[in-house]
This record gives structure tokens, sequence and C-alpha cells, in this order.
């Protein structure tokens, strides 16, 4: 099949995530419309089959010209969109569905005095509120028992009050309802218990259960056990119920929403289309040139030169963060109104099209490269978080390690895109400080190895990051200061707290524990102060091994080694029989009296001298010629 360069060059840059993939033929009419659990994998699979068991498939194959993809949060939201694209294309080589069935949802019409919940598959825009689509028609029925068997919702369709029936119904009797339709509750107590389906719709399943189970303790201390008793078999319903709901609220008009991601001068928006409460479509423009310009400038240029013209705009624009003029931007726009989100529904809206202007931009960025390169989103929230114009698709964290001021070393470790580089990794010696100086040993460190990494010609990390507070930070930063590279970003990461402490900022940034962009960072923290501390306590033993064997008469580096290669450590030698020693060439009977000797007469815990500079080694020494597992290079 001849499937065109373009879309085969694409293919392997899509990311591994749920998404839904559209092929289209030259006059860019969509041909069939699919979802994926990983959009890679399966789209892939088009082109790597010949597809003799499929007639449809080979036909479709054969008309494709291009290829477009939606990333989206989970495979159920991808066969939401599926449904809704397939509804508003009409593809070709879709399953026509006749009956035009949509997904159900759980409808609280919370306009009316005394709001009803049911399942409807139909939005309407009544100032109702909506929880779904559900693609899982079972856990949708299973949240609706729980509000019934929890809350006493009626389930009559009266217009309450105004039109209202003599006598309360069945479900009066068996205490599913307490007859609100004969005024036996109140509006404002029906409101307080609507206020409760709405949490636990919403996913705030926990506030409900404290009430639950405070209400069943008050029944049982009222020695109301019947009551205690149904209170309790809801509690253990919904301590079941794990699995959220997704909340849709119908307010009329159609949306647009933008999604914004940058990596340096380069900058992409991607424009989503909700048109009656479906997403529909995904259009992209790249912005190119930025250099010094602000993330609200660059935005604001899209809306007035890309956006602007467009004849289907929305009454609702949601946008990422404000531009830099936004009232002037809304004056150009008139009927359009902008709205930037912080929390709730729009937010996720507007974080799923930035989810998509991320995966375009890394689509821009790895043409011709490899699709492992590819940012996850923990690197574009850590770059949202450090207001970084720049990507941090690497990042170098640096750590000291020493023993009371002895056997000084630091270790550099390299993290692309949130994974280890081990073949980057770095350890060093320092040379230049005495005794324990943390920020003189930093300063070292880092000095040499960005001197190495530029006389070298190798790429400078888009990040760099010190193990402690402020004071390493500013030691670091000066180093880098005298070389002319103090614009490199550079942060540090303070272990207690978790304070991240920024050059030019007083005050240090806290992450959630949650974060991912902050456990992007832990990880490559806790990777230096392994690699670290493993070679500071190979150093150290080293030069235990060192002192110990040069301190016996008549033991010199040569036969130092010969012993090590043939015992293997310092307590193999200790270990060894006195004819073992006696017979390695060169040895004799009073050589390995003398080494036993002196072996035996110095206890195996002893703690190393303390010394204010380290014995050289001679060439050949285990510390010299010891290979890391870590695949690492030592900088003495």
């Amino acid at each position: 099949m001849a499937v065109p360069e373009s879309v085969l060059e694409k293919i392997p840059h899509l990311p591994e995530s749920p998404g839904v993939y559209l092929w289209r033929d030259r006059d860019g009419t969509v041909l069939y419309v699919g979802k994926a659990k990983r959009l890679r994998s399966r789209v892939r699979s088009y082109v790597t089959s010949d597809h003799a068991e499929s007639i449809k498939t080979r036909a479709l194959m054969l008309q494709v010209a291009a290829l477009e993809t939606i990333v989206v949060p989970s495979e159920a939201h991808a066969l939401i969109l599926e449904a809704n694209l397939i509804k508003e294309y009409h593809p070709k080589y879709n399953i026509a569905l006749r009956d035009d069935k949509s997904y159900p949802y759980i409808k609280v019409t919370v306009q009316e005095p005394f709001p009803r919940v049911y399942v409807t598959r139909h939005l309407v825009n009544d100032g109702s509120r909506y929880f779904g689509p559900y693609t899982d028609v079972g856990a949708m029925r299973r949240a609706l028992n729980v509000v019934r068997r929890v809350f006493t919702v009626r389930s009559c369709n009266y217009d309450l009050p105004a039109v209202a029936p003599e006598r309360p119904c069945l479900d009066y009797f068996i205490k599913r309802c307490k007859a609100p339709c004969v005024l036996a509750q109140s509006a404002d107590e029906y409101r307080q218990m609507i206020n409760e389906v709405l949490a636990f719709l919403d996913g705030r399943t926990n506030e409900v259960i404290g009430r639950v189970r405070d209400r069943m303790e008050l029944a049982a201390e009222s020695l109301d056990f019947e009551r205690a008793a149904e209170l309790r078999d809801a509690l253990l319903h919904l301590e079941r119920m794990e699995e959220p709901t997704v909340v849709l609220e119908v307010e009329g008009g159609d949306r647009d929403v933008l999604g914004y991601a940058r990596d340096g001068d380069d900058s992409v928006v991607a424009l989503m289309r909700i048109r009656g409460g479906k997403l529909l479509a995904r259009e992209h423009h790249y912005l190119e040139n930025l250099e010094e310009e602000s993330d609200a400038a660059a935005l604001q240029a899209y809306l007035v030169s890309k956006y602007l013209p467009l004849e289907d705009r929305a009454s609702e624009v949601l946008i990422p963060f404000e531009p830099e003029e936004r009232e002037l931007v809304e004056a150009s726009l008139e009927r359009t109104k902008l709205h930037a989100p912080q929390r709730g529904p729009k937010r996720e809206l507007v974080d799923l099209a930035t989810q998509n202007a991320r995966h375009l931009l890394e689509e821009l960025r790895l043409t011709g490269e490899e699709a492992d390169e590819r940012a996850g989103d923990p690197i574009y929230e850590l770059q949202r978080q450090l207001g970084l114009q720049k990507v941090p698709r690497s990042i170098v964290c640096f750590d000291i390690s020493h023993a009371q001021g002895t056997d000084t070393v630091a270790s550099c470790v390299w993290f692309q895109n949130g994974r280890p580089c081990r073949a980057e990794y770095r350890k060093f010696k320092v040379k230049s400080v005495e005794g324990i100086d943390d920020f003189a040993s930093m300063n070292e460190v880092v000095g040499r190895y960005f001197v190495r990494r530029v006389e070298e010609d190798r790429p400078l990390p888009d990040l760099v990051m010190i193990d402690g507070g402020k004071g390493q930070l500013n030691a670091a930063h000066a180093a880098l200061d005298a070389m002319g590279l103090g614009a490199l970003p550079m942060i540090s990461l303070a272990k207690r707290e978790e304070e991240i402490f920024l050059l030019g900022r007083s005050e240090s940034i806290r992450l959630s524990r949650r974060s991912p962009a902050l456990r992007v960072l832990q990880q490559a923290r806790d990777e230096a102060h392994r690699f670290a501390i493993t070679f500071q306590r190979k150093r150290r033993t080293v030069r235990t091994v060192t002192s110990e064997l040069l301190r016996i008469p008549g033991i010199g580096e040569s036969k130092r080694r010969q012993l090590l290669e043939s015992f293997g450590s310092l307590q193999g030698v200790r270990d060894a029989s006195l004819e073992a020693i006696a017979a390695l060439p060169g040895f004799g009977r009073k050589t390995a009296e003398r080494i036993l000797q002196g072996l035996r007469a110095t206890a195996p815990t002893a703690a190393p001298s303390s010394t204010a500079s380290e014995p050289a080694e001679p060439a050949g020494a285990p510390a010299g010629s010891e290979s890391s597992s870590d695949s690492s290079t030592e900088l003495t």
C-alpha cells in the first residue's frame, strides 16, 4: 500500500497514550475515525500489514493522504470522542449508527425547587447539571442506586410545588422519600440533601461518607437501629464507589478551548471546538521566532492574527492564561468573551487542549529523531511551575558527599525527559577544598564540569539542579557566571521541606507532594545523592586498604596490588593462612608473618584517620581502575 511519506514520518512520534485518530483523503475529507488505547501502536498497525483479511481496510489505506490525532486523558474519553466525531463527519468507512444513540448521563434538575435525579441521553440547556457521559452503564446504575439508597430523592415527575398530589406515594411509606409533595419535608431541608447528592456525583465521596457515618452514629445513639442499619449498608456502598464521574454543565452557547505549549522560540496553540456540548474538531497553529517575547504576548498575537479572522467563533473562549491586553483583545473579538478558568470542568478542558498542544510541539521537534525523546506531561508541568521558556528536557543534578570533611567527592547525574541517562553520569574528586566546605566544593565541581563541557563542544543541559539550599545554589551560579553561562536556568532543591530555590527570587517554591513535576526533581536529586555516596564510600574503602597495607614494613605498591589480586580484599588477606601468603612470588615466611601480625593487630572496624589531604594514589590503584556500574566517567 502506498501510504504517503508524510504519514509514515509522523507515526513513530505519536504518543503511547489514549486518543482518537482520523484518516483523511487528499481533499481533507474524513474517511475513518478510530479510538486507541495507545495511539502509536494502533496507527502503526495500519501500515505494517497488507490487510489481506480486510477488504474494507485495504480500500481505506489506498485512499489515505493525511493523518490527524487528538490526545485525550483516558480510553473512556476516546470512546466518547470517537462517537461524537463519527456523528459529525459521517466517515465512509465507519459503521453507520442508524439509531443515533448517545451515552447516558445522570441529570439533576437543580433549577427546580425540589430537584429530581434521573438518567437521560439528551442534553438540554435548562439549567440542570449533567454527570457523565457514562461509557459503562453498569457504573452509572450503581451510582444511581447509591443515591437512592442513601438519599431520599423524590422519584415522581410532579412540577412541585405548583402541581402536587393529595397524598404521598408508596416511597414515603417505605422511607425512600420524605414526601416534599405534601410539605412533609421543607424546601431548605430537601435542597441540603440535593447538595450532598451533587457532592457525591461530583466525586467528593469522602465528604458524603463522613456525613452518612455521623447520621448512622446518631441513629444508633437514639436507639433507631433500623435506620442505623440502613445507613450502615449505604455506607458500604459509598465506600465501594471508587470511580469518579465526569461533570458536564450545559450553560448555553458553544465554546472554543485553547491550549498552549512552548519550547524556546517555538510554540503551538491548539484550538478545540465544542459545539452543543460535544468536542467536534481540533485545529492548531505554530508560532515561530518568539525570541524574548512572553507567553502572554504570544497568545495575544494568536488571538488577534489567527483566531479573529475565523468565521465560526464561539461565544466563549477558554484560554490557559491571560493575554497581555485582555480588554483590547476582547474588544476586537466583539461578541466573543475570554475566560481563563483556574479549576473545575472548564480547567480540565483547557488542560486537555494544552496536552494536545504539547503533543503537536513534540511532533514538530521530533521530525527525523527518535520517538523516545518525547517529553512527557511532567516535564511540561515543571516548565510551567518554574516559569521556564524552554522545556527542561535535559536536567543535570550535582551533589557533594564527604566523611566528616575527608574523601570529599561529587556526583553529576543527567536526566533526559525525566529518565536517567547513565552514559552522561560523572563523578569528581574534590581537589581544592580542605575540610567541610560544601559551598566551595560545589563551586569547584560545577566549574570543572562546564569548562570541560564547553571545551568538548558538548550540548549544555536545559536545567541545572543543585542538591541543597540557597548557599549551594549561589556557589554553583558563581562558577557558571565566571564562564559567561550565568543565563543558564538553575535551581536547588532543599531536602527537608522540598523547597525549590530560584536565582533572583527571595521566596522558595513549594509544589504539591503529589506533583509529577516535583517527582521528577526528587528522582534526579535522589539519584545524584546515591551516586555520590556510593563513590565516596568506595574512595574511603580504598584509602583504608591502601594505608593499612602500606604501613607494614617491607610492603610496597607492587606487593600490595599482588595481595589484593590474590585474596580479593583486605579482609581476605587478613583471613588468609601463613602458608598461602608465603607461597606468593617474592614473598616468604617472614614477610607473611609481618603481614598477618600487622593486619591482625588492627581492629577490622577501626575508623580511617581523618586527614586534611588525601594521599596520592599510585597508577594502577583500584580507585583509578574501577569501573562504575552506572557507566559513568570519573573526572579527576
